[in-house]
């Protein structure tokens, strides 16, 4: 073998090794990195170290993929706003993927500028694609929105999305992990730009946002991204299960079938955002709004209201009582959104996001559930006036008892498997009243 210290790239590498300088300790200017953030195309920037306590539960995940991550980079893409505002969504999903495309190419730009300098950077996906291996859990490297909070870029409206100061909640996303400190960081903003104007509660075609600022993530998930990850589980299962075309067609009419073509080869389409779409906050929207509420309201908020749309949704659940109760004119449609545990411990963690608290109205107990088999656990679950609190291990007088065999719960949740069986099998056992256990699994979707 020829020796490898004489071929030219190794020696032109030690050549440039001895003429540069050393960057593995360097402390990057905050004015540098921001404006490099700028001119790759980033609406706004900010900074923020690893360590900030903002990044607690998500710092592992960050360091499994990139361990030489040192500081993070947040930026936003603003979005033009009738496009989002429009009752066409086609024209608004356009616009969702072209700025989403550019948060792509700006995280690609700002991780090659670094590079360039001799420092090791890692851009974090925007939304799509996932770690799809861990679906229904937690699918997404980071965590873009509290990353965006501690640096600075806005509040979290009660919608659940960022509102930027001056944008508004008309933006996209981006990350970025460097293996580098930088001189100075970015704080949280000393307010929040939501005005709790409840336009977004009003224009919710499933309810998904409370009043009360309570958000039900199901309602949320099975519509709005019916063309998304679980929703094209369901879509399959329900090809799956037609005898035959006509079957299907009953099921699955031919729009749908089309929408179906164009998410899958276009990019998947949100049904709705228009939480997004009525939003007034930010210091580029809120002149319309102040200036003519009636008007805003008539232009934006009511053409969303009004339109005749299908709307996706878990039998028994939130979502459709609020649809039938305050849209009767949109059609719902019961489907299911792939929410489906794999795990015990998947399945306590989703538990809060699927709670129906509505379904909840005269529930007032206290579950001690004991899983057993390969997954053994004890987890108390308390539900008191419409809120669902989740505890590891037995805690508090119990209403009711439940033993079930790990395996046999999760068929049970996924519908392959009902109560009755489960009973006769000896796999479920209870102590107390069994209303109790049917009023339980009337609370989650």
């Amino acid at each position: 073998m020829a020796d490898m210290k004489k071929h030219p790239t190794v020696l032109r590498y030690y050549e440039s090794v001895a003429q540069s300088a050393n960057f593995d300790n360097e402390i990057l200017d905050y004015d540098w990195i921001r404006e490099l953030c700028l001119e790759a195309g980033a609406d706004d920037v900010g900074v923020i170290s690893i360590e900030r306590s903002e990044l607690d539960d998500q710092r592992e995940d960050i360091l499994s993929v990139f361990p030489h991550a040192k500081t993070m980079i947040s930026f936003v893409s603003r979005m033009n706003r009738e496009p989002i505002r429009t009752p066409a969504r086609s024209l608004a999903n356009i616009e969702f993927h072209h700025t989403g495309d550019k948060v792509a190419d700006t995280s690609h730009n700002i991780v090659s500028a670094l590079e360039a300098r001799g420092v090791r950077a890692l851009n974090a996906a925007m939304g799509f694609p996932m770690e799809m291996d861990k679906f229904p859990g937690k699918a997404w490297v980071v965590s873009l929105k509290p990353v965006a909070v501690a640096a600075g870029l806005g509040k979290m409206g009660i919608h659940r999305n960022v509102i930027h100061p001056k944008f508004g909640n008309f933006i996209l996303l981006g990350a970025i992990m460097l293996d580098a400190k930088v001189n100075k960081e970015d704080r949280p903003i000393d307010y929040n730009p939501c005005l709790e104007c409840k336009l977004c509660v009003a224009a919710c075609p499933v309810g998904a946002i409370g009043a009360d600022g309570q958000f039900n993530f199901s309602s949320c998930a099975t519509h709005n991204y019916r063309e998304f990850m679980g929703g094209f589980s369901d879509f399959v299962e329900t090809i799956v299960d037609s005898k035959n075309t006509k079957e299907f067609r009953n099921e699955v009419p031919a729009t749908e079938s089309a929408s179906w073509w164009q998410s899958l080869s276009f990019g998947a389409n949100y049904k709705a955002a228009y939480c997004l779409s009525v939003c007034p906050a930010g210091d580029d929207v809120i002149g319309p709004f102040l200036q003519d509420r009636k008007g805003f309201m008539n232009d934006i908020l009511k053409p969303l209201q009004a339109k005749e749309e299908t709307i996706y949704v878990i039998p028994g659940s939130d979502a459709e009582a609020h649809v039938q109760k305050r849209f009767p004119h949109k059609t719902v449609k019961r489907v299911g959104n792939g929410l489906i545990p794999n795990s015990i411990s998947l399945l306590v963690t989703l538990m809060p996001h699927v709670f129906q608290p509505n379904q909840a109205t005269d529930v007032n107990c206290t579950y001690h559930f004991t899983f057993t088999g390969n997954e053994t656990r004890q987890t108390t679950f308390d539900i008191r006036n419409k809120k669902l609190q989740v505890t590891d291990g037995l805690h508090g007088k119990p209403d009711i008892q439940i033993t079930v065999d790990s395996k046999t719960w999760l068929k049970i949740v996924a519908k392959e498997k009902n109560v009755g069986v489960a009973l006769l099998t000896g796999k479920l056992r209870f102590k107390g009243n069994p209303k109790l256990l049917i009023k339980f699994e009337k609370c989650f979707a």
